[in-house]
């Protein structure tokens, strides 16, 4: 069972105390990542349309934003619904190049 992200901490049993170990972890999780993705452009999305747009079921949905809370990417704002912290934001920032990079890679691939 995987707990909450800490750098102090490791996310599963005998994981990586490294923090971008930790972080890949996190954002591997079911979810995790669309979660972060649909949150991008200071967005601010409530339960249901989370669910939605991320195909998640309820239980999986509570678990990731849980998570995604405790390691302080994104925020709920009670009655308006979750949106991304300046970490959060920061991280976005930081995968726009992965992902260009991914996107050349795929292609290299086939």
């Amino acid at each position: 069972m995987y707990r909450s992200v800490s750098p102090k901490t490791p996310t599963a049993e005998g994981a990586s105390r490294h923090p971008v170990t930790q972080l890949f972890d996190l954002l591997g999780r079911r979810k995790a990542l669309r979660i972060v993705w649909n949150l991008r452009n200071e967005r601010m999305l409530k339960f249901r349309e989370l669910a939605r747009l991320c195909e998640a079921s309820p239980s999986v949905l509570n678990t990731r934003l849980r998570e995604l809370r405790d390691a302080g990417l994104i925020d709920h704002a009670p009655g308006d619904g979750y949106l991304l912290t300046a970490n959060g934001t920061e991280l976005l920032n930081h995968l726009v190049p992965l992902t260009r990079w991914a996107l050349s890679w795929s292609k290299s691939l086939d």
